[in-house]
């Protein structure tokens, strides 16, 4: 028994007759007639009664034809999903991100995503860049966006986008006034960051940032989420310094200052397991390089 003659079946029973049938299916009758005639001996069952006048279903043609007609549905449904698979246009995707690293593109890109491939199931999870990586070495998430550097032989990293890093300050702090600030202006300050463990690049950058401004930074409180520190920031507790486009989505009691040039940059990149092949891994892909390619930055 095959699908052929399970749609060959259906044909004739639908038509109860030979020849409409076989025109149907675009064949000749005898094969048809023939295998029809092999599927009944495979069965051990007479489906169908043939006269010269007409074709007739038996009883059990009849419980063989409901069965075969799900059995033809699931099976279409299979091929759908397999093909829609191989496109990557379903399945699963785990999507770990940088709050401060991904508001100007994370956004659209899950948009635009989601607009193309409508199936596909996404989880996100916002993590530092020391529990990004550890989830993509251990699988808990498929893709990450990460800040550079990163050395990781398993990953393969893309960078994406490039970002003007800005100054946040209390809004009645002194230098929010001045119409331009210096980086050395702030060795008085108390910088305000993320514990280095969770985001040791970024923390690096800093410290060195200061160094190269010759001080040594003076460091208040940690706290892991950027909105934490920005509202500890509005607070007067310190300064920190922030993606550009953070400034857009923070509320009251904040003022952002641009530093001049050579200006501290963030950039982030797209990362994934080198020894992953997904279909629906390389469809996100392609679209986080055409959202990229669109940006500004």
């Amino acid at each position: 028994m095959n699908v052929n003659q399970l749609r060959y079946f259906v044909a004739v029973a639908e038509e109860l007759h030979f020849g409409r049938a076989a025109q149907k299916l675009g064949m000749a009758q005898p094969p048809l007639s023939q295998q029809i005639r092999r599927l009944e001996d495979d069965l051990g069952v007479q489906l169908l009664q043939r006269t010269k006048r007409r074709v007739q279903l038996t009883d059990a043609g009849r419980a063989f034809l409901e069965e075969t007609r799900k059995t033809l549905s699931q099976l279409g449904r299979a091929v759908e999903a397999a093909r829609g698979a191989g496109r990557g246009e379903v399945g699963r995707l785990a999507i770990g991100f940088l709050g401060a690293a991904t508001y100007s593109l994370l956004p659209t890109i899950l948009v635009a995503f989601r607009n193309a491939f409508p199936k596909v199931e996404i989880e996100l999870h916002e993590l530092k860049t020391s529990e990004l990586i550890q989830a993509l070495r251990e699988r808990r998430v498929n893709v990450g966006f990460v800040r550079l550097p990163v050395h990781e032989e398993i990953l393969e990293v893309e960078p994406i986008l490039s970002e003007e890093l800005v100054v946040a300050l209390p809004e009645r702090h002194a230098l929010a006034a001045k119409p331009q600030i210096y980086f050395r202006d702030l060795s008085d300050e108390t910088f305000l960051m993320p514990p280095r463990h969770l985001a040791t690049s970024f923390y690096d950058q800093v410290l060195n940032l200061c160094n190269e401004a010759g001080f040594s930074p003076k460091l208040g409180a940690e706290a892991s989420q950027l909105q934490t520190i920005i509202n500890l920031v509005a607070g007067g507790m310190g300064i920190t310094l922030v993606p550009e486009s953070v400034a857009t989505l923070t509320g009251r009691g904040v003022v952002f200052k641009h530093l001049p040039a050579p200006t501290p940059m963030m950039e982030v990149a797209v990362a994934w397991r080198r020894d992953v092949c997904s279909e629906v891994l390389m469809a996100f892909l392609k679209v986080v390089r055409e959202v990229a390619h669109q940006s500004p930055r």
